[in-house]
Order: C-alpha cells, then sequence, then structure tokens
C-alpha cells in the first residue's frame, strides 16, 4: 500500500461519507433485488438529479453499464462509432462484440471528442446489407484524455443525431467531473439534451464500488429489467449502492468532490509547466493531466509514485530527447501537499540528470 498514486482514481480508498453510509445501512434487515426502501428513496433522487424520465439500474462496473445501455438499445447487426481512445473501444477487452455482437467503429481523435463532421463518413452505406449499420454515437465526458464536451458541441451532436436517426450514450464514469467543470447540473448534460442512455460511475468518484445505468428511452428501460439479470449484473443487497449514491448526491456530494479534485490536478498542472524539461499536452478541465517527460525519469519517477505511460511513441523535448506521455490521475484524497511531493522528487531525479550530463 502506498501513501497516494496518481494512477488512476480507482486507486484511492472510499470517501469517508460513502463508508458512514454503508456502516447505516449495514443494520438489522431489507429485502433484496431493489424492493428495499433505500433503493426507492435513490431512485426517486435519481428523478431529481436527472429528470422524471430517467430510469436508473444498478450494477457492479463499468463494463457491464456500458454492454448494458448498448445492449438496450443496439441490434448485433448494428453500430456503435466512438473516438478511438474512448474506454469502449480500448479497455473493454472486447465486452461489446463478445456479448452483444454488434461492431465498434473508431473515429480518429487529438483530444478525446469527436464530431459531427467527422461522423458522417460512417453514414455512407446506409442500408447496405453488407455493412454494419451504425446506431450509436458513444462519446465519454469527460473523455479519456481529460477534456470535456461543451454543452454547445454536445447539442450539435445531438441535433446531428437526431437528424440521422441515430442514438446518442455518454459514458459517464466521471460524469460528475464535467459538471463541476461546466457549473451545470446532471440533468443539464443529460435529459436536457436527450440523451438515450448514460453509464453513470460512482467507483472512480469516492465509491466503494458500483455504476447505475441510466435510460431515457422506455423501450430500454423494459428490456433492462430482464437484461440486468440475463448478464448476471442484479445486486441482492441493493440497499448498499443505493446508499452510497444517496449519499454522493446528499448536499451536492459529487460537485465537492470533484471541484477538489480538478483544483488539485490544475495545481499539479502549475507545478509540471515550471519544468523545462516536461510539457503538458491536454487542457486540464477535469481530475487528470497528461504531460511529456524525459522517458529515463519514468522509472525512478513511478518507483516514488505509481502513474500509467499513456504514449511510448518517441517525442522530443530538447536536444532531442526521448519523452513519453503519461497521466496523472488525482483521486478524491489526494491532496496539494502530496503534489509537492511528488515535484519535489521530480527536481531530485532532474538535478541528478542534469549532473550526469555534465561528467
Amino acid at each position: 500500500m502506498s501513501r497516494f498514486s496518481l494512477g488512476s482514481d480507482n486507486h484511492s480508498g472510499v470517501h469517508p461519507l460513502i463508508w458512514q453510509a454503508l456502516a447505516e445501512a449495514n443494520v438489522g434487515h431489507a429485502p433484496s433485488y431493489g424492493t428495499d426502501e433505500v433503493t426507492e428513496q435513490a431512485m426517486r433522487e435519481f428523478k431529481t438529479q436527472f429528470g422524471s424520465g430517467v430510469e436508473a439500474f444498478f450494477v457492479f462496473n463499468g463494463t457491464a453499464a456500458n454492454v448494458l445501455c448498448l445492449r438496450s438499445l443496439i441490434e448485433s447487426y448494428e453500430a456503435v462509432l466512438c473516438a478511438e481512445t474512448a474506454h469502449l473501444h480500448l479497455d473493454e477487452c472486447g465486452a461489446p462484440e463478445n456479448a452483444i455482437g454488434c461492431k465498434v467503429l473508431t473515429v480518429p481523435t487529438t483530444d478525446g471528442k469527436i464530431t459531427p463532421e467527422q461522423i458522417e463518413p460512417f453514414l455512407i452505406r446506409g442500408g447496405d446489407q453488407h455493412y454494419a449499420q451504425p446506431r450509436i454515437v458513444s462519446v465519454t465526458q469527460c473523455t479519456e484524455y481529460g477534456t470535456c464536451y461543451s454543452l454547445a458541441e454536445l447539442r450539435e451532436l445531438r441535433e446531428f443525431t437526431r437528424k440521422r436517426n441515430l442514438l446518442l450514450h455518454l459514458d459517464g464514469a466521471r460524469l460528475v467531473q464535467a459538471a463541476a467543470y461546466l457549473n451545470c447540473t446532471l440533468r443539464e448534460l443529460t435529459a436536457d439534451l436527450a440523451v438515450d442512455a448514460v453509464s453513470f460511475g460512482g467507483t472512480k468518484n469516492g465509491l466503494l464500488y458500483g455504476e447505475a445505468v441510466l435510460v431515457f428511452n422506455e423501450a430500454a428501460a423494459r428490456k433492462l429489467k430482464y437484461l440486468r439479470k440475463q448478464y448476471m449484473q442484479l445486486p441482492s443487497k441493493m440497499r448498499f449502492l443505493a446508499a452510497q449514491f444517496l449519499t454522493f448526491f446528499k448536499d451536492d456530494l459529487w460537485r465537492t468532490i470533484a471541484r477538489e479534485t480538478h483544483d488539485v490536478a490544475a495545481y499539479l498542472e502549475t507545478r509540471l509547466r515550471d519544468i523545462p524539461e516536461m510539457a503538458v499536452t491536454q487542457a486540464v478541465q477535469a481530475n487528470s493531466v497528461f504531460a511529456r517527460l524525459p522517458k529515463d525519469w519514468v522509472k525512478p519517477l513511478r518507483d516514488h509514485v505509481f502513474f500509467y505511460v499513456w504514449d511510448e511513441s518517441p517525442g522530443y523535448l530538447h536536444n532531442g530527447q526521448p519523452t513519453f506521455e503519461v497521466r496523472l490521475m488525482v483521486s478524491f484524497d489526494v491532496k496539494k501537499a502530496d503534489i509537492d511531493d511528488f515535484i519535489e522528487c521530480i527536481q531530485k531525479i532532474r538535478g541528478r540528470a542534469a549532473g550526469e550530463a555534465m561528467t
């Protein structure tokens, strides 16, 4: 166990208020499979947060949330369009293709976002029986690069998908980060944009475990009642998932977590910009910082604080020195003092490298 990690917001423990909610739910007995009072309260709260037309279904993990969102809306001969960097494409081990039989078509991107102009070429063969028919556009909000679609960009995408008879799915593992950055409500990012389905994340935001499949489509909601069971995602002791989300919504705890983590990420960005050998590569709009650093610094730095190497393709900053792009992810319990410790380690490595260069 390390004191802190910049590898993933899955690495942190459980937020103290969420842990307290679990303890409070762990008293006495309650009916199973969502028929308990806590789950009923949570379902009402989801309608308050996302609009009266939403139906929420708790699942155990993000892969299941993504797959069930898509499965409720798509046929096996249809296709999903997403960014080439999307978790749906790169990090689900082919789960959508395996579980649904549909095809995932990827769109090139430099910042994690896709546009109607990029989607248009994939629609040319509509009606062609030899071609998987595009049916869903899936966008990640926040993107895998920590960038956020603006409300205007999402409205443009929604208008485009409507005109082209396409559905819109949001992979919202970090949706709360986007809402906090854009200073809007969760409803403004979903129901008010008439999205069809949302994978709403909890685990990356301080929950012990659990995500929610949110659908705004009556036909999809009817299917999900049965699909969730078929896909082995129906929790029996559902009150423990519900209690976490109830606390997550109470007093806008989700917004507090998102703003604090973004504040620490922004502080990290500021500190990194003072290091000439490093370059921040993406706008910092959520709880992650992407940066290039000298290749030789990666191992000693990761020995001190863990993080992921995002891109090992060559890049050059000074004197032709090869660099790697890394992702530095801030969890709810990472503080500015931890960032200072990380920067101090970088400066020590930098000093040693400078000394070696002189000799």
